[in-house]
């Protein structure tokens, strides 16, 4: 039979973990948004540069974008996909497995 561990968190900590949580999207709507700009940029300058033969689809004109882009991808999953990982509630039930380890080891 499986235990259901439901963290009882104090308003104080459910506003600390809510002010987290705005935190951590506010970052990366930032970090999405300069993404967007900067490699728009990168782009149209690209595209005022290149000659009027060569094609303007080259590894170059797209490399940043490309990488930052998995970057921006790891970014998104830590903020919206932290429970796919370690599942629901993972961080308090190690906390309270650490808590009674150390209650054991103390008697």
């Amino acid at each position: 039979m499986a235990v259901v561990m439901t963290p009882n968190f104090s308003e104080q900590e459910r506003l600390n973990r809510a002010r987290k949580r705005v935190k951590q999207l506010k970052g990366f709507y930032m970090h999405a948004l300069v993404y967007l700009v900067v490699n728009t940029f990168i782009l149209v300058v690209n595209n005022n540069y290149t000659s009027s033969g060569e094609s303007f689809f080259q590894w170059e004109n797209f490399s940043t974008a490309i990488f930052w882009g998995v970057g921006l991808l790891i970014h998104a999953l830590t903020v919206y996909a932290p429970n796919f990982i370690m599942g629901k509630n993972w961080e308090a039930r190690k906390i309270k497995q650490f808590m009674e380890q150390d209650a054991k080891n103390n008697q």
